[in-house]
């Protein structure tokens, strides 16, 4: 069986804390793409775990984990990662995390650029993470990238090294005007934070074809969601990845296989870090109640999330690109102090009422058309079968069903693994 868990909206859906319940029955883990701008956040029985780069299956003893040829991925972050989860009792060995030899290394001067285009831009900015992803890719759509298996080919790394630096500081010394990039710094890179993953890379899409064919059941892991994905998201403000679930078996390293299950993830409310367009957004006290009563702030940044109510018209979107079968609903205990609460139905263009996502460009010109549902003001942190949840907030869900057109068949009522609602 193979399964993707994606986010239907602009990311932070909730998608670790699902990958965390669905890899009970999953044999491997498989992130697919992005790097460390990922923020996913975990509460089990061992405690609270912030995985940015790393599967959220690997806070499961019987899960191998792998990152996937799609994947940027900065070194310095990833041994940083690995010793905090050490520290906090995670097993981590090359028998429960693969690395693919074809995923692109993130350069500190990935970083670099991508701090310095941000501070360019200035009040016209990307929102970047600054955490070189955007750089990264795009040097691996230019073929001038280091990757995982050249720190397996010492030989080949160093012909690479003088050549990409040397075309490298055309960019940050003749464009920018810094101080060049020096092939010590990136060989001392190599040696200092190289070396301790050579033994976790290998070839992940044999790997990966040889588990599907023994019958293995293969999880994959999106990051963002689909409105940050690169060709379907709200350009420019977007990742610069594929976060499109129909894309997981590629970034895996396994293309020639097929999903039999799509899982979108959305939350009960809408949230939103970084820049640009965000329709139903709501501002001032309607903001900070809600921000503070969900814990609205980046796991991977610390930033506060923008938050609003639900939004159908992206979430529809979502949903479709996502070809998602079913959607987990997550953090409905957050709105069990409202007594009515909001949900976007239409976007007003011009003056014309809309049901359809627009075009990116059309979206700051959009304003929200609000509807308001009874609440069902209690705690409902406790629920765990559906009979458990007040008439209301079993009203909520079906509302939000069939705005959809997708039905929901999880509902998260609390950070803990075992605090969800199965539906159907």
């Amino acid at each position: 069986m193979l399964t993707s868990i994606c986010g239907i909206n602009w990311g932070d859906e909730g998608k670790g804390r699902m990958v965390d319940l669905l890899s009970a029955d999953s044999d491997i883990v498989c992130r697919y793409q992005g790097g460390n701008n990922a923020g996913h956040t975990v509460i089990n029985e061992r405690g609270k775990f912030i995985l940015n780069l790393l599967p959220s299956g690997i806070l499961r003893e019987t899960v191998v984990n792998v990152l996937g040829l799609g994947m940027v991925i900065d070194l310095r972050h990833l041994n940083e990662e690995i010793a905090r989860l050490r520290a906090q009792g995670i097993r981590i060995t090359p028998e429960n995390l693969k690395i693919s030899d074809r995923a692109v290394i993130t350069m500190p001067y990935h970083v670099l650029m991508d701090c310095l285009e941000e501070d360019r831009l200035a009040d016209k900015k990307f929102g970047s993470t600054r955490r070189g992803i955007a750089p990264a890719y795009a040097d691996r759509y230019m073929k001038k990238t280091f990757r995982m298996g050249e720190l397996l080919h010492p030989d080949l790394l160093e012909e690479k090294i003088s050549d990409i630096v040397e075309w490298k500081n055309l960019t940050v010394e003749g464009g920018y005007r810094h101080a060049p990039v020096t092939a010590e710094e990136v060989k001392a890179y190599f040696r200092t934070y190289g070396e301790p993953l050579k033994e976790f890379v290998c070839d992940v899409g044999s790997y990966l074809d040889g588990a599907h064919r023994a019958g293995k059941n293969i999880l994959f892991e999106a990051q963002l969601g689909a409105l940050r994905d690169i060709d379907f998201g709200i350009i420019p403000f977007t990742s610069s990845s594929s976060t499109i679930a129909a894309y997981a078996p590629i970034g895996a390293g396994v293309p020639h296989l097929k999903l039999d299950r799509s899982i979108g993830v959305m939350k009960a409310y809408s949230t939103c870090v970084g820049e640009g367009p965000f329709t139903a957004e709501y501002f001032g006290e309607k903001a900070n109640r809600l921000r503070e009563a969900g814990g609205e702030y980046g796991a991977a940044t610390g930033r506060p999330r923008r938050v609003g109510p639900f939004d159908a018209v992206a979430s529809r979107y979502g949903i479709r690109c996502q070809g998602a079968d079913e959607v987990a609903l997550t953090k409905l205990d957050v709105l069990s102090g409202y007594e009515e609460i909001e949900v976007c139905t239409a976007y007003l263009l011009q003056g014309e009422r809309i049901t359809e996502f627009p075009y990116p460009d059309l979206l700051g010109a959009c304003s929200p058309v609000f509807e308001r549902v009874k609440g069902w003001n209690c705690d409902i942190s406790g629920c765990r079968k559906p009979s458990d949840l007040p008439k209301e907030a079993l009203s909520y869900i079906h509302f939000l069903e069939e705005l959809c057109g997708c039905r929901v068949s999880y509902v998260s009522v609390g950070a803990e693994r075992d605090a969800y609602v199965k539906l159907s």
